[in-house]
């Protein structure tokens, strides 16, 4: 099977990963994303600007491998702080539908010690599937 390494256009360069390999088939495994912009700094300090940066870059992912949001079929969040997490639902749904409206796709949730980054409170992972493959 042969895969196309994805790259937003504009972002500074990925050393030792990938943001995105897509397949022949249309299935693209977004990797790791986290609250920072594309030139790999942390503009939010904060879990919800965080957040909502980490899925913004999730969909320009998507967007640069020829999807839309509504292709995301799955997310994987890591969270570090459980307690903030809960305590801030509310402000996880608003930032949630600002980016990604009322597409729920499947989701898990785990809670991790810590980040490769030490700034990232959030890293979210996820599948997409772009219609017609490449």
């Amino acid at each position: 099977m042969n895969l196309k390494e994805i790259h937003p256009d504009g972002w500074a360069p990925a050393l030792g990963y990938a943001n995105g390999m897509l397949a022949e088939n249309g299935t693209l495994h977004v990797g790791g994303q986290i609250g920072w912009n594309a030139n790999k700094e942390f503009e939010a300090k904060d879990f919800i600007g965080q957040m909502e940066q980490t899925l913004r870059n999730i969909v320009a992912v998507v967007e640069a491998a020829g999807g839309k949001p509504t292709d995301i079929a799955r997310l994987t969040w890591f969270v570090k702080d459980k307690d903030e997490y809960l305590a801030k639902q509310r402000e996880v749904g608003q930032a949630y539908r600002r980016v990604l409206g009322k597409h729920f796709p499947a989701m898990s949730l785990l809670i991790v010690r810590d980040l490769v980054e030490d700034e990232a409170l959030i890293e979210i992972e996820a599948t997409a599937h772009i219609a017609g493959g490449r």
